[in-house]
Parts: structure tokens; sequence; C-alpha cells
């Protein structure tokens, strides 16, 4: 079972397994919001749901440059129309191309959807005749979480008032 680990201001920022939360609760870093039906210990509930109790400096928390965080930044969708889904199949785009000197990294990198990308392929914005929906920032929080949650269903009811991530059908 995992636990759901909110920030100060109550926005999810991580998923822990609930012995690493019990383990934050004993040190006084979190607080519990939620519990499974599950005793633990006499008296004791499995935490569903923490808040931690200090405040996280993002300026020392670097977050990694990762696939999977690129992908949570862009929120599971093509940068340039917008399509996502779990049919819809996602990759790297340099928005200024490697061969123009664009960089990996996050001020440079966007998801696209295969049709966008290949349209795109090695052409700056203007020359493809396309835009952005966002530009690409390098984020100053914690984009995602240890566990993929595609599905409603797979949301546990206990974290569904806390859950503010847009969900892939």
């Amino acid at each position: 079972m995992q636990t759901l680990v909110l920030d100060q201001g109550y926005q999810p920022i991580n998923t822990v397994p609930w012995q690493r939360a019990m383990a934050y609760l004993a040190k006084n870093k979190v607080e519990v919001l939620e519990e499974y039906g599950r005793e633990v210990h006499f008296n004791v509930g499995m935490p569903a749901v923490v808040r931690i109790t200090h405040a996280i400096d993002a300026k020392k928390k670097r977050i990694k440059f990762s696939r999977q965080n690129v992908l949570a930044r862009d929120r599971f969708r093509c940068q340039y129309c917008g399509a996502h889904g779990k049919d819809v199949v996602l990759t790297f785009d340099h928005v200024i191309p490697k061969s123009r000197g664009g960089k990996t990294e996050w001020e440079n990198i966007v998801m696209a959807c295969q049709s966008c990308n290949h349209k795109k392929a090695d052409l700056t914005l203007r020359e493809a005749g396309m835009t952005l929906r966002a530009q690409p920032v390098r984020p100053t929080w914690v984009p995602v979480f240890n566990v993929a949650l595609r599905e409603v269903d797979s949301i546990p009811v206990e974290w569904r008032e806390y859950w503010t991530a847009e969900l892939v059908p």
C-alpha cells in the first residue's frame, strides 16, 4: 500500500510505502490526514494521506531531468497539438533542434506526439509553422509521483479529496 504525501499547501508531491510514512510520522515530519481502514498495530491506523509539516526549499532540491518528469510537467500532452491519452505515444522534441545547437535540457525539451514530432522534424518552430502550448521551463515543484496512476479506479478513495492531477483516460 502506498501513502500519498502532500506539501504544506495540500498539493500531492510524492507517494511512499506506508512503512516509510510511518517512519516520517515517528520523526514528526508529517501529519496523518487520512487512514486506510486497517490497523498496523493496536489503535494505529495505516496512513493513506499525509502532509509534511515543514517547508521544502525548492531551490535546494534540484528537480531531476527525466522523461517521466518532463511528461508530468507537460501533463502527458503533446505540447504542439494537445493530443493525450493511452493511445498517444509521446516523445521528446528539441524546440531548437540539436543540429542547430539545441541542448537536451528543461528549457529546450517538450513532449510531442509522433505526428507533430515528424512534422517539426529538424526545423525551428517558425520554419515548421508550429507553436507551443506552453514555454518549456524547469519546474520549481516535484512533478512526478513514484507510482503511475492512469485510471480513476486505481486511485484509493482516501486520496480523492487531495488528488488534483489531471488523469489520462
